[in-house]
């Protein structure tokens, strides 16, 4: 080797070192209990431990496994922990981490289906499985005129969406002259941010987003639906696109889609649905219920990366009619042209979302699928019904305590009968435990507790003994008080 060639790994030597790393990772699930559930790193403390400029010469493979643990660990917040009920989810199992390693040791960029012929099929036919193992309409195939394509997060699919909605609605004339009309986009008052961050995106802008009223059951109501639809195309604005959601974040409610899609086929509107979390179960029959009026829809997704046991990131983003999305995405410049492209034969994924470039995605969705099987996945998603349907019976038991919302799956939003300023001080008292994690949010104005069951390793030992924390934590805060 000569002096001017950088100081790559042999193939033995990594070996040693994926070995090494490999193991490093098995350890860290085997004490992963060991640790505070949420961090409890100060602003600044992480960098602290870094030098102030990176290393001139390479640093031995030993020390850089040995910082993992002295400069990273003690500054994450650890979302595998069997203990953490915040948020939703964020599902990590050992084939998706080996396919993510698969992934990036292939080093495909997978824009164009002759950039890797695998990359882009495998992709294609792993999520029409999921198609028929979630009871969703078969026009979301690619072998009809939709199919699916791997985002990485609902986010991401939701403002794809939106662009081929704002597309359609504007005679395909936006991405050429801008929006020369008034474009309006509706979702309830629950759903999720990214809708918001969406219209500004998107140049359509916030104040042209309309948040419908919601019902007892923080669902959105389509009367009212129907009504703001009617009052802004009477004002001479466009109804553009719906976003109904499947298990919003706050309390997983249900929004009635099959309602919601008659009026948008009545005025022509775009329908989106956000599944992110409540899609998975619908790998369960039972669960099927879930999907009911998604036939209707124009775009569809979710995320496996929550509850599916895929790690982060991998969202599934699905339409009915691909034409619409890919004239609204697709740029071809001559340095991309080639003979499958032209043959119009093939799926070329960088005109189906807002980057160029894209990761290997499918093989850990793949990897899952087949490691676990169909039913594997519908044990993984039952078991966590049924620590959630415990857990809300133990609240709904409890004279202290009440449920705050319907709970139809993982999520119980449940809170103290004392004040919002008590059960804030609930909250932080158990998580400054380290024992659990949990997070809040506000329905009816009133300050709610979050239980989210679905991590991979949660048992019902775990749940149980949040709730034993939960109740002796509010008893100690009323003897203080």
């Amino acid at each position: 080797m000569t002096d001017d060639q950088p100081m790559h790994m042999s193939p033995d030597a990594f070996r040693r070192a994926g070995g090494a790393i490999l193991e490093w990772v098995a350890r860290y699930f085997e004490r992963i209990e060991e640790f505070p559930v949420l961090s409890r790193s100060e602003p600044g403390e992480t960098r602290s431990k870094l030098p102030d400029a990176a290393p001139l010469e390479g640093e031995p493979w030993e020390q850089i496994i040995a910082d993992l643990d002295r400069i990273v660990v003690p500054g994450l917040t650890h979302w595998q922990s069997p203990s953490f009920f915040a948020y939703f989810p964020a599902n990590a199992s050992p084939p998706a981490i080996l396919g993510d390693l698969v992934s990036a040791g292939l080093g495909v960029q997978g824009m164009l289906w002759t950039s890797s012929p695998s990359c882009t099929e495998l992709e294609a036919h792993v999520l029409d499985w999921l198609v028929d193992m979630l009871h969703l309409p078969p026009s979301f195939k690619s072998t009809a005129r939709g199919g699916g394509v791997i985002q990485d997060t609902a986010s991401s699919a939701t403002l794809c969406a939106l662009l081929a909605a704002r597309e359609r609605a504007s005679g395909y004339a936006a991405n050429e002259s801008g929006v020369d009309r008034r474009l309006i986009v509706y979702g309830s008052t629950q759903a999720h941010s990214s809708l918001e961050k969406a219209v500004a995106v998107a140049g359509i802008g916030r104040q042209n987003l309309r948040l419908i009223d919601i019902d007892e059951h923080y669902a959105m109501r389509p009367e009212r639906l129907a009504d703001a639809i009617a009052a802004d195309a009477a004002a001479g604005s466009t109804p553009c696109m719906v976003c109904a959601t499947v298990g919003t974040t706050s309390s997983t409610a249900i929004d009635p889609v099959g309602a919601i899609g008659a009026i948008c086929r009545e005025h022509g509107v775009w329908l989106h649905v956000d599944a992110a979390l409540a899609g998975s179960a619908a790998v369960c029959p039972e669960f099927h219920w879930l999907h009911d009026g998604v036939d209707q829809a124009d775009s569809y997704c979710f995320n496996p990366h929550k509850w599916l046991l895929t790690n982060f990131d991998c969202d599934c983003f699905y339409v009915a009619d691909r034409a619409a999305l890919i004239r609204t995405l697709s740029v071809l410049p001559e340095y991309l042209r080639n003979k499958a492209t032209e043959s119009g034969a093939v799926f070329d994924y960088r005109d189906w979302h807002v980057p160029l470039g894209r990761r290997f995605r499918s093989l850990k969705l793949w990897f899952v699928i087949r490691h676990y099987g169909i039913e594997g996945l519908r044990r993984h998603i039952r078991r966590h019904v049924a620590l959630a349907t415990e857990f809300a019976e133990w609240v709904a038991a409890d004279p202290e305590f009440e449920i705050a919302a319907p709970a139809p799956l993982n999520l119980v939003c449940f809170r103290h009968r004392g004040s919002d300023a008590f059960n804030r001080r609930l909250l932080e008292t158990v998580n400054a435990s380290g024992s659990v994690f949990l997070t809040h949010t506000m329905l009816n104005d009133r300050f709610v507790l979050r239980f989210a069951t679905g991590g991979t390793y949660t048992e019902r030992r775990h749940v149980e003994r949040a709730w034993d924390l939960l109740r002796t934590s509010a008893a100690a805060l009323q003897v203080e008080d």
